[in-house]
C-alpha cells in the first residue's frame, strides 16, 4: 500500500486539496487532518477530524481513535470526515463557529460590565451559572468564567482581564470561513460579524479618538433601572443561547453545502458527534444537534429541527428584548444583532430582495424571475423626472411599458 503523509495544521483546504492530488499521482496518501483542542488537547486528547482517501482512515483509525478525547458516552471523538480536503475543511468550519462564539460571548460580557455596571467578579459568577445550564454549558462559557476569576500577578487587586488590550488578533481561518460561504453563496452572518469585530478592534487608537467626538447614549439612563437589570439577568443567557444556535447553525449549512458541491461525503451527524468533547467548540448543545442529524440526514438547518428550532422560537421574545437593549445602550453587538438578522431572514418567506432585482434590472439590464410566470424577464422602465426638485412630470422611455421574456 501507498505511503501516508498527515498533515495535522490548521492548513487551508484549497492547499490540502492541491497536495492530495499532486501526492496521487506520486503514489502518495496525503490525510489532512483538522485538530481542535489547544494544549489541553495535546495533553487530553483533542477532536480530530480526518479526510482524504479511505484506506489511509482505516489504517490511521487505530491510532487516532487512542489518541482522540472521549465523549460523555465513551465514543472517540475522532471520525472520517471524507475525500480530498474535507478534514481541514471541517475544521475551518468549525474555526469560523468558533469566532463566531466567542465574540458572542465577549458581547455578552460588555452587556454585563459596561452596561449593567457588573464587577468582574459578578460578571464571572453569572457565566458560572450559564455553564451549569443545559442550554450554555459549554467550553467556551467555563473558561470565560476562569479567565474572568483570574487576577492580575502584577497587581493583585485587580482582575487580569482589566490590563489585557483590547486588540484581538487572529491566525485568519476565520476569514476562510467567510471567504468560502461567500463563494458558495452560504449565509454566514455571525462568523462575518465576529471577523469584523476583530478587524475593528484592531483600530483601537482610532476608536479612541473617535470616541471624543462620536457620543452615545448614557448608559446610565438607559439600564440603571432595577427592574431593566433584572430584566437583561434573566433574558442575556436565552438570547445568547438563540444567537449561539443560529452560529452553529450557519457552520453546518455550510458544511452541508461544500460536502455537496464538492463531493466531500462529509455527514454532518458525524461531525457534531466529533465536536462533543475535545474541541474549542463543545457544548451540551451539540448532542441536540447529533440527534438532530441522525433523525434527518437532509436536514437543511438545525433550525426547521422541531426541539431545535421549537427551543429558539419560545425564547425569541429575549432574543429581542436583548437586542434592543444593546442598541439602546450604544453598546456594539455585531454578532449577537447578526445572529437576529440570520434568524428573521431566514424564517421571512418573502423577502425585499424583488425589489433588489428590479433596480439591478433597472441599472444593468440584469433581468429577473416572476411569481406568476417561467422564464427571466428584463422592462424597460419608467423614468420620473425629478429636475427643479419636482417629481410631479413622468418621462417614459421608448417602449417602457414593455416587459419581455429574455
Amino acid at each position: 500500500p501507498a505511503d501516508l503523509i498527515i498533515d495535522g495544521g490548521n492548513s487551508h483546504y484549497v492547499d490540502t486539496d492541491r497536495r492530495v492530488k499532486a501526492l496521487a499521482e506520486k503514489g502518495l496518501r496525503f490525510v489532512g487532518v483538522g485538530v481542535s483542542g489547544g494544549e489541553l488537547g495535546a495533553r487530553f486528547g483533542p477532536a480530530m477530524m480526518p479526510g482524504g482517501d479511505p484506506s489511509a482512515w482505516e489504517v490511521l483509525r487505530p491510532i487516532f481513535e487512542a489518541i482522540a478525547a472521549k465523549a460523555p458516552d465513551g465514543q472517540p471523538c475522532v471520525a472520517y470526515m471524507g475525500a480530498g480536503p474535507a478534514g481541514h475543511y471541517v475544521k475551518m468550519a468549525h474555526n469560523g463557529i468558533e469566532y463566531g462564539v466567542m465574540q458572542l460571548l465577549a458581547e455578552g460580557y460588555d452587556l454585563l460590565r459596561r452596561g449593567l455596571g457588573l464587577s468582574v467578579a459578578e460578571v464571572a459568577a453569572e457565566f458560572e451559572k450559564w455553564d451549569a445550564t443545559p442550554e450554555l454549558q459549554s467550553f467556551l462559557v467555563q473558561i470565560t468564567a476562569i479567565v474572568l476569576r483570574q487576577p492580575d500577578d502584577r497587581d493583585s487587586t485587580r482582575p487580569l482581564i482589566d490590563a489585557i488590550r483590547d486588540r484581538a488578533r487572529s491566525k485568519g481561518t476565520g476569514k476562510w470561513t467567510s471567504q468560502s460561504a461567500m463563494d458558495l453563496q452560504v449565509p454566514l452572518f455571525t462568523v462575518d460579524a465576529a471577523v469584523g469585530a476583530r478587524d475593528i478592534s484592531a483600530r483601537d487608537e482610532e476608536r479612541r479618538a473617535a470616541a471624543a467626538l462620536l457620543p452615545g447614549p448614557a448608559l446610565t439612563a438607559t439600564l440603571s433601572a432595577p427592574d431593566a437589570r433584572a430584566e437583561v439577568l434573566a433574558a442575556l443567557p436565552q438570547a445568547l443561547y438563540c444567537a449561539l444556535v443560529t452560529c452553529y447553525a450557519q457552520g453546518l449549512d455550510l458544511l452541508r453545502v461544500a460536502a455537496k458541491e464538492y463531493g466531500y461525503g462529509t455527514d454532518l451527524a458525524t461531525v457534531a458527534r466529533v465536536w462533543r468533547a475535545g474541541c474549542i467548540i463543545r457544548a451540551a448543545l451539540l448532542e441536540e444537534i447529533t440527534a438532530a442529524y441522525k433523525a434527518n440526514p437532509t436536514l437543511p438547518n438545525i433550525l426547521v429541527d422541531p426541539t431545535i428550532g421549537g427551543h429558539v422560537v419560545s425564547r425569541q421574545t429575549a432574543f429581542r428584548t436583548i437586542a434592543h437593549v444593546f442598541i439602546r445602550a450604544g453598546i456594539p453587538a455585531p454578532a449577537l444583532l447578526n445572529s437576529l438578522a440570520y434568524f428573521d431572514s431566514y424564517r421571512t418567506a418573502r423577502l425585499p430582495a424583488n425589489l433588489t432585482q428590479a433596480q439591478r434590472d433597472y441599472f444593468g439590464a440584469h433581468t429577473y424571475e416572476r411569481l406568476d410566470a417561467d422564464g427571466t424577464f428584463h422592462t424597460l422602465w419608467s423614468e420620473i423626472s425629478t429636475a427643479q426638485g419636482s417629481s410631479s412630470s413622468q418621462e417614459k422611455r421608448p417602449g417602457s411599458e414593455q416587459t419581455v421574456p429574455v
